[in-house]
């Protein structure tokens, strides 16, 4: 994770200006749900660039940071779902259609049009989606729920969990911006 932030912080220092925010600690949460199981994965470590000026969006995550509430879905959500080691991360790089009308300057609530590319397994996907921006005294927080088909990203389910894993999983963004400085 570091070197790939490093590498991410870099970027955002040469693009650096007054319209860039960003955040490291972002939140994205995945939730499986099937009749027999619940499936949280959360990680809290989400790196996001955000140019209120274009509006190019980017984020990048180590899919090692995920965290369960059991070890042992942690240890096969790294090793045969997402193949971590193989894949280390997943990211997704796109622009907020709508951005010209979001007022970075006034409190309120934005409603976002976001299209892009999401990279997941070493695949990537066009995904289009909305979410929301909710400016709060100069900041804002990026918020979006959307779901994506495991098959979409070659993530094979085997037969022996199919009842207990989704094919479809939904995904929930939530990270709050500061100014690059």
């Amino acid at each position: 994770m570091k070197n790939i932030l490093i590498s991410f912080l870099t970027l955002c220092s040469i693009q650096a200006g007054a319209q860039k925010m960003m955040t490291k600690t972002g939140t994205i949460e995945f939730v499986s749900k099937t009749p027999l199981e619940l499936i949280i994965g959360t990680n809290k470590s989400v790196a996001c660039l955000y140019d209120t000026k274009t509006g190019s969006l980017d984020f990048i995550l180590q899919n090692k940071s995920f965290v369960f509430d059991k070890q042992l879905l942690q240890e096969h959500f790294n090793e045969n779902y997402m193949e971590s080691d193989k894949f280390p991360k997943s990211s997704f790089k796109g622009t907020i259609t709508n951005y010209a009308s979001i007022n970075m300057t006034k409190d309120g609530e934005y409603n976002a049009e976001v299209i892009g590319k999401l990279t997941i397994h070493g695949i990537t996907k066009d995904i289009k989606s909305t979410g929301k921006i909710v400016v709060k005294n100069g900041k804002p927080t990026l918020i979006s729920t959307f779901t994506v088909l495991c098959a979409d990203y070659n993530i094979a389910i085997p037969g022996a969990v199919k009842d207990k894993i989704s094919k479809d999983v939904k995904i929930s963004v939530n990270c709050s911006l500061d100014a690059l400085k």
